[in-house]
């Protein structure tokens, strides 16, 4: 079984991701106080998750060159300080094209630090990568665990949600300087690459890919991908990946959808207060941090694909006891539950959607950030215009199609990487994580 090792880079890295989960899980909360506060419908609200869309284009189409210009590293921490400069834009900013515009600026950096910190741990990592990646996104739902919580009691004690702009940028702040103080310098590229070796992703036996295994640069990697000199990435992503690409798609608008609107069903069915329903959309981030401190350790012992699968039909069933309840705390128990389907949802997607990528993986880094802003852009504003004629409680049926539609891509992203699996690969070890 692979061992992770967790140094002083790992962390960071853990907690520069935490730093964009505290943004991510405490905006949805805010989009319906928005909405009141600018007099919009629940359509036009939604076009805050088209900015967040946008940004994460160009956040994707940013990412690549910033890092084989200045490294992995500067790019990652150029991210954060963006985010900080939105974050405060968005705090002060009150007009619906400003804040649209402050959360796509947001987004755009947000998804170089998304990024960045993927392929830092992949690249770091090899065989725990997997593990790695689902400690990081750990975090990241732990500080989304916080968000709501702050933001719920600056709204019941008659402050707004705009305060917990302000704890954000403080937040940043806080981990740049606790870096700078310990002197925790990011890599600026994969340690094999400097060294004249490329690694085919993040160590998980694909069953397409010898994930762990090392190539020459200049060889061609069986993914799919070629390695031009330099290891630079060739023309070609594989199939796998993006069947993967579409997968992150579908499963980021489960995600974006509830956290973007489950506060509006927990007011309009479960009769809670605008506060405590902004509070309690910590329970879906609660039941992603839990699902995530376990998803680490189970990532080390079984295949991806079959552990997505499993981690589906979970958010099926939390996802109907959350529908169906009519009262608060019951519909809060359910959200425990999708949460902890959700989160190995993002985790898995990506660590196999690297690996297949081999030395490619900044590039396909970049797109895999595309498939969160269709995600992200697409399936909020369907909801919300589906909300404006039935109401929000009607409109959250879209989401079990979601998951089903995810379920089916699952199966076929397992069979492609069957099928990519070389003629003389051998049979997979105890010791790798397979799909």
């Amino acid at each position: 079984m692979p061992r992770l090792t967790r140094d002083r880079i790992t962390w960071l890295t853990y907690a520069q991701l935490g730093l964009w989960g505290f943004f991510l899980y405490g905006f949805g909360p805010v989009v319906p106080l928005l909405r009141d506060e600018q007099g919009t419908s629940a359509a036009v609200a939604g076009l805050h998750s088209t900015g967040i869309a946008v940004g994460a284009l160009a956040g994707g189409a940013l990412f690549a060159p910033l890092a084989r210009r200045f490294g992995r590293g500067p790019a990652t921490w150029l991210g954060l300080a963006g985010v900080a400069v939105g974050v405060a834009a968005l705090g002060t900013l009150r007009a619906l094209p400003a804040t649209i515009t402050a959360v796509a600026l947001i987004a755009t950096f947000g998804m170089m630090v998304i990024s960045g910190v993927n392929v830092m741990l992949t690249a770091r990592h090899g065989p725990a990568a997997p593990a790695a990646l689902t400690e990081a996104n750990a975090a990241c739902a732990g500080m989304g665990i916080l968000a709501p919580l702050v933001i719920g009691a600056s709204v019941d004690a008659g402050w707004g949600w705009r305060p917990a702009m302000a704890v954000e940028v403080g937040l940043i702040a806080l981990v740049a300087l606790a870096a700078l103080t310990f002197r925790v310098r990011l890599p600026a590229a994969a340690p094999a690459a400097r060294a004249g070796f490329v690694r085919t992703g993040s160590a998980v036996r694909t069953g397409g890919v010898r994930a762990g295994s090392a190539v020459r640069a200049g060889s061609a990697v069986r993914a799919g991908s070629g390695v031009r000199a330099g290891g630079e990435p060739g023309r070609r992503l594989p199939r796998a990946y993006w069947i993967a690409w579409v997968l992150m798609a579908v499963t980021g608008s489960i995600e974006v959808c509830l956290s973007l609107w489950t506060a509006d069903v927990l007011r309009s069915h479960a009769g809670m207060t605008a506060g405590a329903a902004s509070a309690a959309v910590a329970a879906i981030v609660c039941g992603m941090f839990l699902g995530r401190l376990l998803g680490g350790r189970i990532a080390l012992r079984y295949r991806p694909v079959p552990l997505l699968l499993a981690a589906l039909a979970v958010s099926l069933a939390g996802f109907t006891v959350f529908w169906a309840a009519p009262i608060g705390w019951l519909a809060v128990a359910g959200l425990v539950v999708l949460g902890l389907g959700n989160a190995l949802h993002y985790p898995l997607a990506i660590s196999i959607a690297l690996a297949v990528a081999g030395p490619a993986a900044d590039r396909a880094a970049g797109w895999a950030s595309y498939s969160m802003g269709v995600g992200f852009g697409i399936a909020p504003v369907v909801l919300g215009w589906v909300a404006d004629g039935v109401g929000p409680h009607l409109a959250f049926l879209l989401v079990p199609g979601f998951i089903a539609a995810a379920v089916l891509l699952a199966v076929r992203l397992g069979r492609a990487l069957r099928a990519q699996l070389p003629a003389d690969q051998p049979p997979l070890s105890a010791t790798a994580v397979s799909a």
